[in-house]
């Protein structure tokens, strides 16, 4: 017979098993997608709740990454293909991001989604940063379907690279946002 005390001890080590794990993986998916107000260089705000209803994909990054670059082209050919469907937001930090780096790569890459300023804060919740686990590789990719639940993302690494940067983000994307929507429970 094992005591409830033995049966905690138990229970904590396999879930603490099993959520590092899910880091070891890398993947920050299967949740609700952390809340957020943030500004871009006009302080203009945007809200996670106005993304309600349709796929949001956010990307974090930054403006000196040749990873990102590729990344942004492919974000922009994302609006292309998937029109209303879809919204796109790209997030950086600041410091080490101004106004006038992020200004300089919107106008060099040609980006038309905003570009918004995080001070860390939102950054460490969507990668569930501890004080061991403080940083985060980008760029990153969360998908976010439009009831608010991350349900994929991606980082940079040699099994994701395709994603990342050549033309698999279509075959992760198509399936999810062309698939028709589930019914409705009455």
């Amino acid at each position: 017979m094992i005591q409830w005390g033995h049966m905690q001890k138990w229970i904590v080590a396999l879930a603490l098993t099993a959520a590092s794990a899910g880091f070891a993986q890398g993947t920050y998916s299967n949740r609700r997608a952390p809340g957020f107000s943030l500004p871009d260089t006009n302080f203009k705000r945007y809200d996670l709740m106005d993304y309600r209803g349709k796929w949001l994909l956010i990307d974090f990054m930054r403006t000196d990454c040749p990873h990102c670059k590729a990344l942004t082209k492919m974000l922009e050919k994302a609006k292309t293909r998937y029109g209303q469907k879809v919204a796109i937001l790209q997030i950086v930090i600041a410091p080490p991001e101004t106004q006038a780096t992020v200004a300089k790569y919107i106008g060099e890459n040609k980006v038309t989604s905003p570009v918004v300023f995080d001070q860390g804060q939102v950054a460490a919740s969507y990668f569930n940063a501890t004080p061991q686990r403080s940083s985060f590789d980008t760029p990153h990719l969360f998908v976010i379907n439009p009831a608010g639940h991350i349900v994929k993302d991606f980082g940079h690494s040699d099994s994701t690279h395709d994603v990342i940067e050549g033309d698999s983000l279509f075959k992760e994307l198509d399936p999810l946002i062309q698939a028709p929507p589930a019914p409705k429970k009455k």
